[in-house]
């Protein structure tokens, strides 16, 4: 992993220094890496990264309002009420990735999370039992911890959630801190890893 001296004169994890594409540097520094347990804010980037699935993250970002639009906020609740006509909506939609597949497994996501939640358990508390302890940031795909999280979302009926998919879920949301050694939000993110309360 590398980094680049941006010219505010801060290093940063290579990745976000697309010069066109400047999202990627404010999803770099506000978001990616920091400790999430906000459900809503989960399922929604669970979903995020299944669309990614044979495409960039740049594409999912710039489309992640039109998102937002036509999943309802990726409010469980209400995605899991989605039914046919919802679909052939969404296929409608040029704002998003057109995937019958992906479109299908959120709707299908959504109700596994409610069944979860109706248990009596959360997404939250869920995905935190595969936090990652802080190590130098290592390029990878996937990681044991990854890949026991992609068995457990499957086994509770979540779909487009394999390995590699889960490791940059849990990248993204801070379960484990891959910004380069000598990116300057790697230390926020350790200090933010630090005083997160971990659901139970």
């Amino acid at each position: 992993m590398r980094t680049i001296l941006g010219e505010d004169g801060r290093a940063r994890c290579a990745w976000c220094e697309a010069t066109d594409f400047p999202l990627y540097r404010r999803y770099h520094d506000e978001e990616w890496g920091y400790p999430v347990a906000d459900e809503t804010r989960l399922f929604e980037k669970l979903c995020l990264e299944g669309f990614q699935s044979g495409l960039s993250w740049r594409t999912i970002l710039a489309k992640r309002e039109a998102f937002r639009a036509a999943f309802s906020g990726f409010d469980a609740a209400r995605v899991a009420a989605f039914e046919g006509a919802d679909v052939a909506r969404l296929l409608g939609d040029a704002g998003i990735v057109r995937h019958r597949g992906k479109i299908e497994a959120t709707i299908g996501n959504a109700r596994a999370l409610r069944a979860l939640q109706d248990g009596g358990r959360s997404l939250a508390a869920l995905v935190w039992t595969y936090e990652e302890k802080p190590e130098p940031p290592v390029v990878r795909a996937e990681s044991s911890a990854s890949q026991a999280l992609s068995k457990q979302l499957k086994k509770l009926g979540f779909r487009f959630v394999g390995p590699t998919t889960c490791y940059a879920f849990m990248q993204a949301m801070g379960l484990v801190n891959d910004h380069a050694e000598g990116c300057w939000a790697r230390a926020k993110a350790e200090q933010a890893r630090r005083t997160f309360r971990v659901p139970s």
